[in-house]
């Protein structure tokens, strides 16, 4: 049974490659994830367009986003734990919010690429 939901974008192609990856890593099944761009977002108090905008999770009953969520994903996958657990540093986690933030300022350039070179 999940212990952590997931929001993606699933419309989205980097998001939808990371996703499968971390599905893959995934084999408790300890991840609920939901595509917001084709599931109903009924379950999650953020609306849509904010979930479409920027990662979101739900752990142990709290919701993160950006790099939380990222460092909640990896704390919920054993080969990626230790990453998450050094999150937990409000340091590093300060700099991976920073990363992110960054990467969101050209992510539509990176969608667009993606999508350029995605097979047919």
């Amino acid at each position: 049974m999940a212990t952590l939901t997931i929001w993606f974008d699933g419309s989205c192609p980097l998001c939808t490659r990371e996703i499968m990856l971390m599905k893959r890593l995934d084999r408790r099944g300890a991840i609920d994830f939901i595509d917001v761009a084709v599931s109903s977002v009924a379950d999650c108090p953020v609306d849509r367009a904010e979930l479409l905008a920027r990662f979101h999770a739900r752990e142990n009953g709290v919701l993160v986003s950006g790099a939380g969520a990222f460092a909640a994903m990896w704390r919920a996958i054993p080969l990626l734990r230790p990453i998450g657990v050094l999150a937990r540093i409000p340091l590093v986690l300060a700099l991976l919010e920073r990363g992110y933030v960054a990467f969101l300022r050209v992510r539509p350039r990176l969608q667009r690429l993606a999508r350029r070179s995605a097979p047919a």
